[in-house]
């Protein structure tokens, strides 16, 4: 192991049958963590190459269980998305997808720092269950087409490990293992198609058009390469998508956008990803959501997995916040900033989302009612409205924000 350190360390090419060794002595608990950590740092520094990075997607994919669906079955297709502020949209284009000919066998994960995570979201739902193995997830899929899960502890445990690693030793933005990390749990669903959410903005994790787009080929050639017709988009980031933040107010906007009444942004976004992943025309799915079909599925999946249905019309109102204040417009204008990091960073502090896995999360707390860059607006008018957990949290919440907003 000390000279693969070193030979990344210099700049030189692990061959894959060494990374598929590494990974497994990892896995295994053969391996300490500080040669693990010092490896990730020599990669963060200088890079893997396409092949390394296809190698230790491979490595940390066949690590743990890879899905087996029967011969015959349509077509498994899935989407990831890169993380952002009011992103809800797998709530919505899971159930939409599952309205055709396939089969959405959606694994997902939980929030961290500013990121959302669409299991938090879900457990907002009385009763729902996130933990779906393969005997019960193949049974849904073959009743009502889709099933919404967390990763079980034998997918893809090496990243699970890694990851934690990683984020303890600041090695977290290195886009090999980033790519490593996203591809390797998706190509252990067995998917047929997958498309990718890549965002850039303030409040995502690529500031830049171009860091995206970089992430966005490199996901998309190592899914490619693995067999998985692998598309992409590229959103924008700098303002949270839809109006609202938290877990138990974005069920209720995704609810909404499932009986034809969402914001346009995302209402946009989730046509745009499932024409994408499905080649069908956009007509088709925004009927779906028109004529009460997508709801319909979604109300079967909540039960399929043993959540309650009944408060999904008002989920804000069986989880309602302790305290809710408004946050005046200083002034008179056009809307033109209502910045995502920051909104994403009060959100945090406010309980809607964890600084570790371990956390707990308040569904309760959040935003709602934000208005849009380019609305105009009076001075007093709310921009939006803090869902806290107390009055001091509230308080904070509002000087923060005043930061977060410009009007001109």
């Amino acid at each position: 192991m000390p000279t693969l350190i070193c030979r990344k360390r210099d700049g030189g090419v692990l061959l894959p049958e060494e990374i598929a060794r590494v990974v497994a002595d990892f896995t295994a608990g053969t391996l300490p963590d500080s040669q693990m950590a010092a490896l990730c740092m020599a990669i963060f520094f200088r890079g893997l190459s396409d092949a390394e990075t296809a190698a230790f997607t491979t490595a940390l994919r066949d690590s743990g269980r890879v899905a087996v669906w029967p011969s015959g079955t349509p077509p498994k297709i899935d989407k990831h998305s890169t993380g952002g502020i009011g992103d809800k949209v797998s709530l919505i284009l899971a159930p939409l997808l599952a309205c055709e000919d396939f089969w959405v066998p959606m694994v997902s994960g939980r929030g961290l720092g500013i990121t959302g995570g669409t299991l938090d979201k879900l457990e907002a739902i009385p009763g729902f269950d996130v933990a779906v193995d393969e005997a019960t997830g193949l049974r849904q899929l073959e009743k009502i087409g889709v099933f919404m899960a967390g990763q079980t502890a034998d997918f893809c445990p090496a990243d699970k490990r890694l990851y934690a690693l990683r984020d303890v030793t600041g090695t977290v933005p290195s886009r090999g293992l980033i790519i490593a990390s996203i591809m390797s749990k998706k190509l252990a669903e067995s998917l047929d198609r997958l498309i990718l959410d890549v965002k850039y903005g303030s409040g995502a994790f690529m500031k830049t058009l171009a860091e995206a787009e970089t992430l966005a080929h490199g996901l998309a050639q190592v899914g490619t390469s693995h067999g998985v017709e692998t598309s992409f988009l590229l959103s924008p980031m700098d303002e949270p998508l839809g109006r609202t933040v938290g877990n138990a107010l974005e069920v209720g906007e995704a609810v909404a956008t499932l009986k034809g009444q969402g914001p346009a942004d995302l209402v946009a976004l989730t046509l745009d990803l499932a024409c994408g992943v499905s080649h069908f025309p956009r007509e088709k799915f925004a009927r779906r959501l028109e004529d009460g079909t997508a709801w319909e599925k979604f109300v079967t999946l909540v039960e399929a997995q043993g959540g309650d249905a009944r408060p999904l019309d008002d989920l804000s109102t069986f989880h309602a916040a302790r305290v809710i204040q408004p946050f005046p417009a200083p002034r008179t204008g056009c809307l033109t900033r209502m910045d995502a990091g920051i909104i994403g960073e009060v959100a945090l502090r406010l309980g809607a989302g964890r600084h570790r896995a371990t956390d707990a999360v308040d569904p309760s707390v959040g935003f709602g009612h934000l208005r849009k860059c380019g609305e105009h607006v009076e001075k007093g008018d709310a921009l939006l409205l803090v869902h806290a957990s107390s009055d001091s949290h509230a308080a904070l919440a509002l000087e923060i924000l005043a930061g977060a907003v410009s009007i001109t």
